[in-house]
């Protein structure tokens, strides 16, 4: 069940490079705002003290009672526990982030994944349209491919904080490729913007620093950069026209750094996700993300009404 507000609240974004923080009040506008580098390098306890530090930031008056965070890695909201990370945090899995902050900033705490976090929003906003009990798949596909998935108005966590990791799902196009997280063959490492330059590095035996500049040179007519961001873009299409099918959305939205590449890569994965869907889910067309870059602040506030709040104390 949906806690009221109590008032102002806390909300973090954790990635691997940034923390964001702002101050939301009890009517969701913007009171103050902070931004600092990650110390991901430098272990769990000193990205806590950072976070920590963003909030008395925003909240230098103690107005808030409680805090939200939206972090990077696999995230139990209902433990508290960061179950699985990659190396971009070192030291994060097994962190107890929900108690550790709460001990820190002295606030209540809640936590989930930074993809879930951002994807509320959008749930939101289709209760809103009247549909309480609306399906979501949200796709975030940048740097790795993230997702969300919402079903009968209600956010899916799944063991461990697991559901919604769509970028560990199989793909053909990614068929013996390794992955980050040591198996083979998953979306991740062909439709991600590393994932798509690795491909058309493969393609020409010519490393590239980066997706844009594959996006560049597809635009002049290089024809291998095209085959790249087409393929990673079917590859996103594939999988999620089948989620779909098994899932039933109301709504589908993909967002993240990749799909703003443009019309090559929204083509192409619209082509292949229409591909895959039942007769019923025909019409049904991706969309870009409703909210820009306050999302996952805003979600991660959001978090403390629906998701259990971790205090401090509790590692004691």
């Amino acid at each position: 069940m949906t806690r009221p507000a109590p008032g102002p609240v806390v909300g973090l974004d954790l990635g691997g490079t940034k923390i964001a923080a702002a101050l939301f009040g009890a009517d969701g506008a913007v009171l103050a705002r902070h931004s600092r580098p990650t110390p991901a390098q430098e272990g769990a306890d000193a990205v806590l003290d950072a976070l920590a530090a963003a909030a008395a930031e925003v909240d230098p008056g103690r107005r808030a009672a409680v805090l939200g965070i939206a972090a990077a890695g696999v995230i139990d909201p209902r433990s508290g526990m960061v179950t699985s990370a990659t190396d971009s945090l070192r030291g994060w899995a097994g962190t107890a982030l929900g108690a550790g902050l709460a001990d820190r900033t002295g606030y209540a705490v809640a936590c989930d994944n930074d993809v879930r976090a951002t994807a509320g929003p959008e749930l939101d906003a289709l209760r809103a349209e009247g549909n309480e009990h609306a399906s979501l798949l949200f796709a975030a596909i940048g740097t790795g491919v993230g997702g969300a998935l919402a079903s009968d108005g209600r956010m899916l966590h799944g063991a461990s904080g697991i559901a919604g990791h769509l970028g560990h799902l199989p793909s053909p196009e990614a068929a013996r490729l390794p992955c980050t997280c040591g198996a083979t063959g998953h979306l991740e490492v062909i439709a991600s913007g590393p994932g798509i330059a690795a491909h058309y590095a493969r393609l020409t035996g010519a490393p590239v620093d980066r997706l844009e500049t594959v996006a560049a040179r597809a635009a002049e007519g290089d024809a291998d950069a095209v085959t790249a961001i087409t393929t990673g873009a079917a590859a996103a299409g594939h999988v999620l026209g089948g989620l779909a099918n098994a899932l039933g959305p109301d709504r589908v939205v993909v967002g993240g750094g990749v799909p703003r590449i443009g019309a090559l890569y929204e083509d192409a994965l619209r082509a292949a996700f229409a591909a895959e869907l039942m007769g019923p889910l025909r019409g049904l067309v991706p969309r870009a993300p409703l909210f820009g870059h306050d999302a996952a602040v805003l979600g991660a506030a959001a978090l403390t009404t629906t998701l259990p709040l971790h205090h401090p104390g509790a590692l004691r």
